[in-house]
């Protein structure tokens, strides 16, 4: 007799993920104070990080976050928390001290996932792909705070990696995989540098200003270079495949 097989059972990390992100904003809103529009993107927030996480683990065939995602998970909390805290500086005043040490914590935890997946063997694309996206998304939302102050072309700042996303959609060849490049780093790590020191206030207005033009333009530079080498390697690949469809000319046969 043969049994039906089981379905496996839904991953319950972004479930639980999920109730830590409501009980942080809970407590924001009890402490520190969040506007009806603040906390409710952070609760959207929340809802679409768990619902994306799910299905990625899904897609994955996995249950189990392991110790790298949940340290990237924990960053992704305290992003859904900066979320909520922006939103809310829009129509009411908050705690400069509070969104800072909590963009500080998940700023300063980025690259502790990736040596935790190094070190126990659990690297994957899925959480590559996840700590790279939180990276985004909290650059994004300090971007925008900065907008509200230096003005809104500070955004680039946050927009330009979905820019990028968009862009692959018309151009499928800037999804191709790009060469490790420690420079790329150096620039990401960069943004969120300039960004943690003009929403501390701790630089002096045209010094802020200076160091955002400073990040704006070697954004600007590393995305260029990457989509122009894409698009090089794109050109080579495309002569290959024109070479190997050419018909092979066949010898003249003696007379």
């Amino acid at each position: 007799m043969t049994l039906a097989a089981t379905p496996s059972a839904p991953p319950k990390g972004p479930m639980t993920g999920l109730a830590a992100q409501l009980a942080l904003l809970a407590a924001l809103a009890v402490t520190l104070g969040l506007t009806p529009a603040g906390l409710a993107a952070g609760v959207i927030y929340g809802l679409v990080l768990c619902t994306l996480l799910a299905a990625g683990l899904i897609r994955a065939g996995r249950t189990r976050m392991g110790a790298a995602n949940v340290v990237t998970f924990s960053r992704a909390i305290l992003v859904g928390g900066v979320t909520a805290l922006v939103v809310t500086s829009f129509s009411h005043p908050i705690s400069i001290p509070a969104l800072v040490t909590i963009a500080g914590v998940a700023l300063a935890l980025d690259g502790v996932d990736g040596q935790v997946a190094r070190r126990t063997g659990t690297t994957s694309a899925l959480g590559a792909r996840f700590d790279m996206e939180i990276d985004a998304f909290l650059i994004l939302v300090l971007s925008v705070y900065a907008g509200d102050r230096f003005g809104w072309w500070t955004v680039a700042l946050g927009a330009y990696r979905y820019a990028f996303v968009a862009a692959s959609w018309a151009l499928p060849w800037l999804n191709a995989a790009l060469p490790p490049r420690f420079s790329r780093k150096v620039v990401a790590a960069l943004q969120g540098i300039v960004l943690a020191l003009v929403t501390a206030n701790l630089l002096p207005h045209y010094a802020a200003l200076a160091a955002l033009v400073v990040a704006l333009g070697t954004l600007t530079w590393s995305f260029g270079r990457d989509s122009l080498w894409l698009y090089r390697a794109s050109r080579v690949r495309a002569a290959a495949r024109e070479r190997w469809a050419a018909p092979t000319p066949q010898p003249a046969l003696a007379a």
